[in-house]
């Protein structure tokens, strides 16, 4: 088997010298240590210093010089828009005030399917529809990486307490 110990992020490599692709939703893109089977059949060990959020188009290094691509998975995910009358900014301030991971679109939103924030959003006056798509949300605020849930440790306050 052979072993991925490096990333080389989307646009620092060219796809037509990817050897296989692994295809992976949000969650199972950020990994330090797994096994991983390619489209191809190609099983790759990852096997990284540091858990990583891998990105749609990153490649990983394999120990021979070869690379593997990432691929995002589809997920069931909601878009979502201003509807008349409603401010697309304030409804993406409602989300990143619950620390939901999110996908900035231009001229909507992308989120994971969850029918209570639905009725959150819809309530702020949201066109909200369900699609299903790859799910690659913006990093947070301090560079790459993942949007942590309630469950995150930070020394900065932030207008609301943290019940766990």
């Amino acid at each position: 088997m052979l072993r991925a110990t490096a990333v080389r992020e989307v646009g620092s490599w060219s796809p037509a010298a990817a050897r296989d692709a692994v295809r992976l939703d949000y969650d199972a893109r950020h990994r330090r240590r797994i096994v991983l089977r390619g489209r191809g059949g190609l099983d790759v060990l990852l096997d990284l210093p540091r858990a990583v959020a891998l990105r749609d188009g990153d490649g990983l290094v394999l120990e021979d010089g070869g690379i593997v691509a990432v691929e995002a998975a589809p997920e069931r995910l909601l878009e979502v828009r201003a509807g008349p009358g409603a401010d697309l900014l304030r409804i993406a301030w409602h989300l990143g005030n619950r620390h939901l991971p999110t996908q900035l679109m231009g001229d909507a939103l992308r989120i994971r399917e969850d029918h209570v924030i639905r009725g959150l959003l819809e309530g702020l006056g949201a066109e909200v529809r369900p699609v299903e798509a790859p799910f690659d949300p913006e990093g947070g605020a301090y560079g790459h990486g993942r949007v942590q849930d309630h469950s995150h440790g930070h020394g900065h306050g932030h207008g609301h307490h943290h019940h766990d």
